[in-house]
């Protein structure tokens, strides 16, 4: 096998190492389409809770609004009860925003697996051509 390697032209050996090369590249190029993929549907994930805590804090604002209401017509324990809902739904929204926004902070969408590989594809090419 050592003897047909060395019988094998340079332009044979430049052939293997483009098409190597070329494979490679798309292997990489896959790899980057897949890390992407991944951490964008991670983001949409946390980008989620923050519509949720959102959407609870609107319904938060609605139940204060009932809870001042209820106190001025009422003056009694009703109001109570409604503000103790209100507290609820915030506490619930603020939560939810601070792990959605913790969560968006920690992660990265660049696809840093696929750039380091990159690296070192490059580093075996430059070994491949001394």
């Amino acid at each position: 096998m050592s003897q047909a390697k060395e019988e094998r032209s340079l332009g044979e050996l430049f052939g293997d190492l483009a098409r190597e090369t070329s494979a490679l590249v798309r292997q990489e190029v896959q790899l980057a389409k897949t890390e992407m993929t991944q951490k964008a549907t991670a983001a949409g994930k946390n980008a989620g809770l923050l519509v949720a805590a959102g959407c609870l804090g609107f319904v938060g604002f609605q139940a204060l609004v009932a809870t001042l209401i209820l106190a001025l017509a009422q003056r009694m324990s009703p109001w109570l009860a409604a503000l103790l809902v209100t507290v609820a739904l915030f506490a619930v929204a603020a939560i939810l925003a601070m792990k959605g926004v913790a969560a968006l902070k920690a992660g990265s969408l660049a696809p840093s697996q696929a750039v380091e590989t990159l690296k070192e594809d490059a580093q075996w090419a430059k070994q491949q051509l001394k």
